[in-house]
């Protein structure tokens, strides 16, 4: 019932009712060459961007820091990144057969339930928002819309949620939704955990001890960092140098147990912004923030808003 309401909620809010009052849309021609795609990335602090083809008028995909990381051997390779149009991505992935991203998007004012059971069935972090000119009949892109900014306007607008104070973020259960587990060392090298990412589709690894305590948190905005200082070129480096090369500002791992309650999980995004949750058990004195599993955005919005549908990959 309480799930079902929390529905009904997000059924009656449109996109365009969660966008702030103002904010900083950057787009790029899918002309753009992706080394300079990644530099105005990290000049601007995001990790994606809507493309735009401006012979068609249209828009065609995201740009996403992944796209690099997942597109093996090509994206690694010094050269072959400076050189590369955005436009090139789609030809690689179909040079390599991998999946195309998910090129779905919805208008502003469509249910923002529309665009979570979206987000869901694409595997996709973010959907744009996209209107037509009424005139010209060019795609007009408004906005760029994120599990988190969802997550948020949730936790922040739904008051009565009693109903999830007393359930656990993992279940009393024989199956362990968050295993098997990728995980790596500090030792580990780059390319190893790059690999990884590629390789199982996601954008984070936990770095643990050798008594599978947890110690740091690899993700895919990390390279970031590696890219800023031309150290993609050494992707042999291990996670501990590469760690190093951090961002000053960075936040640090946020780690929750599996005996917090959703409630609790809810009111921490409506206060902070995170991307996920590292889950450990600290029961075991001798092995503290013994690794347990990583609650991820995407897991969070299946269970708020249902897993409704079949997957899709565009």
């Amino acid at each position: 019932k309480a799930l079902q309401n929390l529905r009904e909620f997000l059924s009656e809010k449109t996109c365009y009712d969660i966008l702030p009052e103002s904010y900083r849309l950057i787009v790029f021609d899918n002309s753009l060459g992706i080394k300079r795609a990644l530099t105005a990335l990290m000049t601007n602090g995001v990790v994606s961007a809507p493309l735009y083809d401006s012979t068609s008028f249209r828009f065609c995909g995201m740009f996403t820091l992944t796209d690099v990381i997942h597109h093996d051997p090509y994206a690694l390779a010094a050269a072959e990144v400076e050189s590369f149009p955005l436009s090139r991505l789609r030809d690689i992935e179909q040079a390599i057969d991998a999946p195309p991203p998910p090129t779905v998007h919805v208008h502003p004012d469509a249910p923002l339930l529309e665009a979570c059971e979206q987000l869901i069935r694409t595997h996709a972090r973010r959907i744009p928002l996209i209107d037509q000119d009424a005139t010209t009949g060019k795609d007009a892109i408004l906005c760029v819309l994120t599990q988190y900014r969802v997550l948020k306007f949730i936790a922040i607008n739904i008051n009565s949620i009693n109903w999830i104070t007393r359930n656990r973020i993992l279940p009393h259960s024989d199956h362990d939704p968050f295993h098997p587990l990728a995980t790596a060392t500090l030792q580990t090298t780059v390319f190893d955990v790059v690999h990884m990412f590629s390789e199982r589709g996601i954008s984070a690894v936990p770095i643990v001890d050798e008594n599978g305590s947890v110690v740091d948190l690899y993700e895919a905005v990390d390279i970031v960092d590696l890219v800023r200082s031309d150290a993609y070129r050494l992707l042999d480096l291990t996670i501990e140098e590469a760690i190093a090369r951090r961002s000053p500002d960075y936040c640090g791992v946020t780690v929750c147990s599996a005996d917090d309650s959703l409630s609790n999980i809810l009111k921490y995004i409506g206060e902070r912004r995170v991307h996920r949750f590292v889950i450990v058990d600290d029961l075991i004195t001798q092995t503290q923030n013994r690794l347990v599993g990583i609650l991820s955005l995407s897991d969070i919005m299946k269970h708020l808003v249902g897993n409704k549908g079949k997957s899709l990959q565009g």
